[in-house]
Formats: C-alpha cells, sequence, structure tokens
C-alpha cells in the first residue's frame, strides 16, 4: 500500500530509533580533573584519554597501566545535575560531582554493558556510579546520595586512546 510505503520513507533507518537519536544528541558540556584524592576539581577544555590507564593529569591515572576498568573515566549527564538541584535544593558547585565528564542528551544509565564514542575516544560502560559518604562528606551537603542515588554517573573503560574536546558527540 502507498501509505505504508510513505511511512517506512519517513521512518529512522535504524532500530531503537529512539536510543539512537538520543545518543547522536549527545555531546560533552564540561571536563574536569582533579590532581589527588580529595583535591578540588577543576574544569579543563580537553583530556588525553590513555587506554588501559585513565586520564592524563587526574588523580587515578596510572601510567603504567593496571587502572581498573570502572575507574578510567567516569561521566555523569548534566540532567542529573540539574534535576537533583530542583527536587532536592542541592545545588553543587561546577565540578563538585568529582565526575570527569559532563554529556548532555545521553541516557548514561544506558550504556552500562555497551560501547560508545565521545569524540574520537572509545568506551565500554562498565558500572554506574552510585553516591557514596565520601562525596557527601567531601561536599557537605547531606541528602546528595539519596539525590543522585541511580543517576551519579557511569564508569567507564578506555578501549581506544585520544583527546576528548568540549562540544565532542557522544555516540554508539
Amino acid at each position: 500500500m502507498p501509505v505504508r510505503t510513505v511511512m517506512a520513507v519517513d521512518e529512522p533507518a535504524t532500530a531503537g530509533s529512539q536510543e539512537d537519536q538520543n545518543m547522536r544528541a549527545g555531546s560533552v558540556v564540561a571536563i574536569y580533573l582533579a590532581e589527588a584524592e580529595g583535591a578540588a576539581t577543576f574544569a579543563v577544555d580537553e583530556i588525553k584519554a590513555v587506554a588501559g590507564a585513565g586520564i592524563e593529569g587526574d588523580r587515578t591515572f596510572r601510567p603504567a597501566g593496571g587502572q581498573p576498568p570502572q575507574d578510567q573515566i567516569t561521566l555523569i549527564e548534566q540532567e542529573a545535575i540539574e534535576a537533583l538541584t530542583r527536587e532536592t535544593g542541592i545545588e553543587l558547585a561546577p565540578g563538585e560531582h568529582r565526575r570527569n565528564v559532563v554529556t548532555v542528551g545521553v541516557p548514561l544509565n544506558d550504556l552500562v554493558g555497551q560501547e560508545f564514542q565521545v569524540g574520537p575516544v572509545r568506551l565500554l560502560g562498565i558500572e554506574l556510579r552510585e553516591p557514596c559518604k565520601y562525596l557527601e562528606n567531601l561536599t557537605g551537603r547531606p541528602g546528595l546520595i539519596r539525590g543522585l542515588i541511580h543517576r551519579g554517573g557511569l564508569g567507564a573503560q578506555i578501549l581506544t586512546g585520544g583527546t576528548v574536546r568540549v562540544g565532542d558527540p557522544v555516540t554508539r
């Protein structure tokens, strides 16, 4: 029937179109590092991700390798940070969440067990990064754990290294 043909032409060519569209719309909006455990984070425009070692200049970087996969790079959704403020009144200063990469338009929870790309860097989502008492104590914000539960970010393994920049796309 002609109607079906027209509808098929208008539909996206890939299966799982809503998830794929979300990934195409995703991008990096901020990047943070901390030089030591517990040290303040600072914003940078780009980072060098090294497979098996982490991010150069970050507190968890292990140049000889041996970095646990879930600790090589961490990501958090800007939408989760905004929801935290909207729902609890807790406002985090930029980088206070202690994740390396802030994304927008990317459902990070869906990436556990999935390979994806941030700019030229290939990652594997390893585990959700649930908020912890350490973060709540460090920030001095009671209720932070409850406010970020199941949306505290994603720990990922760096499969292929490269430079990630603010503005880079996040894709599958």
